[in-house]
């Protein structure tokens, strides 16, 4: 089921998910680290093991630094009208070139659609017409397929 088939209103659920997708440069690895590791000190709930686990983790890892530093929940945290149920994020270091990432993923039912459309028109690539050889017709230069 899609999100544009969920019931909406009086007659559906009344929540909504978020999903937000970042990608950051660390460009001060020690300067983030020494936050973290702050943050760490001054959490009076935090018991001693999961401490001890938390600082070496943060000292290998500034994606682990990052994730005791941010807390997405606070993004919604003064929105009128709304109150958070759920809430989840992770941080891990990912291969990322801005010069060529310019298709996020971000939506994965668009994605699924894209990819559904493509098959389709795959499909009706191979019940193309044969020409008077009988081989198949391609156009474009160089005899590439066709896309629509």
């Amino acid at each position: 089921m899609s999100a544009t088939d969920i019931p909406r209103g009086d007659t559906g659920p009344h929540y909504v998910r978020l999903q937000a997708e970042l990608v950051l440069e660390v460009t001060a690895a020690d300067e983030l680290r020494a936050s973290a590791l702050s943050r760490i000190a001054a959490d009076t709930f935090m018991p001693d093991q999961e401490r001890d686990h938390a600082r070496s983790a943060v000292g290998h890892d500034e994606s682990e630094a990052l994730a005791y530093l941010v807390d997405p929940s606070e993004l919604v945290a003064d929105v009128p009208g709304i109150e958070l149920v759920q809430a989840s994020w992770s941080c891990a270091h990912t291969e990322y070139d801005p010069a060529e990432d310019d298709d996020w993923g971000m939506d994965d039912e668009d994605a699924e659609e894209e990819d559904d459309e493509e098959e389709d028109d795959d499909e009706e690539d191979d019940d193309e017409e044969e020409d008077d050889d009988g081989e198949a017709a391609t156009g474009g230069p160089g005899g590439g397929a066709r896309r629509r």
